[in-house]
């Protein structure tokens, strides 16, 4: 038996099963159902590798049905299923990615309290057979290998900016004096000095010769013995009460090695995104638009990936978590706020963009900014406007690749 499943595409237009998977690190969970909902293979576990996938497509290929009329749903939660979803794919299943929101609430709606693994594999199948799934979005090669870098560039960014925090406080205690030589304890020359001598004791201990060899090595070479020698007295001279030292001090020359193995890594990153940018035709208008760096244009081209998927601009809005939401109830309104239901990094990239934008001179953004606050909005208010506009033009132009950034449309202005 089959009939119509209401889906994104015409393919599913005779669907005659439909399955549900859940996806897990080591297992997964499988159901498969008709559509008139009658189960046909009650919930089962397989693993999830390549002898867990043949037990689970000999379950399919048991079926009457070729592939192209067996619909396959999966929650988007991890990457523990892309592997699957794939193979299925190459084989000629019709795949849908599930938003874990949408059954959540569909599950929630259901009243079930019992939460398992092959329960949850029937509440997949369940939504899509209830007409109200939204398919996932599955980003292109292209795209993906944009999260994987700007995502990984922003986790490294972040541990590198914990490194430098936790240095500065070891100096407090192992040298405070530290920083009347190196404002900056965490350039590239003080950290070589920080490695080699790690608390002000070992560095009066020392004298000024091995400091002075170490800072000729470096390059470029902008020190020399008077600041050697400034240095040292203040070891000498030292504020440092010498607890935990031996203990801090290791812990100080990781936390060097750490950053600067970091920093290298950001760097090897930075190169790749750049030669990713300069290959990618649909970003050359995005690269005008002033504000826009290479990292802030490889996030939107990665968190938006194709906004030809996007109908109304306020879709991009709300899907980007920029969309406002009101809560009311009886006689008490709450407070207009963002949804945040989207990309956490998207809004920071745009937020930061629209701090360096509002003070860039003769830029279209902070012209609309001004005009913003000048109505009387709060300039909270009129940066999270900025935002979205920023988002709006983005997505206008990853659609219109061939079209320029002008800065006309933005506020009407003849702004840059």
């Amino acid at each position: 038996m089959s009939r119509t499943v209401s889906s994104a595409s015409s393919e599913e237009a005779t669907i005659k099963y439909v399955c549900g998977v859940d996806i897990g690190s080591q297992s997964c969970a499988g159901c498969i159902c008709r559509p008139d909902k009658s189960v046909v293979v009650r919930p089962m576990t397989f693993a999830n590798a390549r002898e867990g996938w043949q037990v689970w497509e000999e379950k399919l290929s048991l079926l009457d049905a070729p592939p192209s009329q067996i619909l396959i749903g999966m929650e988007a939660t991890s990457r523990y299923g892309e592997n699957l979803y794939h193979e299925l794919e190459q084989r000629g299943y019709v795949l849908r990615l599930l938003h874990p929101r949408q059954t959540h609430q569909f599950h929630e709606r259901q009243g079930l309290r019992a939460k398992t693994d092959r329960l949850d594999a029937m509440t997949i199948a369940k939504v899509l057979l209830s007409g109200e799934a939204r398919a996932g979005y599955v980003p292109s090669e292209r795209v993906a290998t944009y999260r994987e870098l700007v995502r990984l560039h922003t986790q490294l960014s972040d541990e590198a900016a914990s490194y430098q925090n936790e240095i500065q406080a070891l100096i407090v205690m192992l040298f405070p004096e530290f920083t009347q030589v190196f404002a900056n304890p965490c350039l590239s020359t003080a950290l070589s000095v920080l490695t080699a001598f790690p608390n002000a004791q070992v560095l009066a201990e020392a004298g000024t010769e091995p400091l002075f060899q170490l800072l000729r090595a470096q390059k470029p070479a902008h020190y020399g013995r008077p600041t050697v020698q400034k240095l040292v007295a203040l070891a000498k001279q030292s504020a440092s009460s010498g607890r935990a030292l031996a203990g801090r001090s290791v812990s100080l020359r990781i936390l060097c090695d750490q950053l600067q193995h970091t920093r290298a890594n950001l760097a090897r990153l930075d190169a790749e995104i750049e030669q990713l940018l300069t290959n990618d035709p649909g970003v050359k208008g995005l690269q005008h638009v002033p504000g826009f760096g290479p990292k802030t244009v490889a996030v939107l081209r990665a968190e938006l990936g194709d906004v030809q998927r996007f109908a109304r601009t306020d879709e991009v809005i709300a899907y980007g978590g920029m969309d406002i939401e009101i809560k009311e109830s009886g006689l008490w309104k709450g407070k207009a706020k963002l949804s945040k239901r989207g990309s956490g990094l998207l809004r920071r990239m745009l937020y930061m963009a629209a701090l360096r934008s509002i003070s860039l001179k003769g830029s279209a953004f902070g012209v609309y900014y001004q005009r913003l606050v000048a109505r009387g909005l709060k300039k909270g208010s009129a940066l999270m406007a900025v935002m979205r506009k920023m988002l709006t033009v983005a997505a206008y132009l990853l659609r219109h690749e061939q079209e320029e950034y002008d800065p006309h449309k933005v506020c009407g202005s003849g702004a840059g």
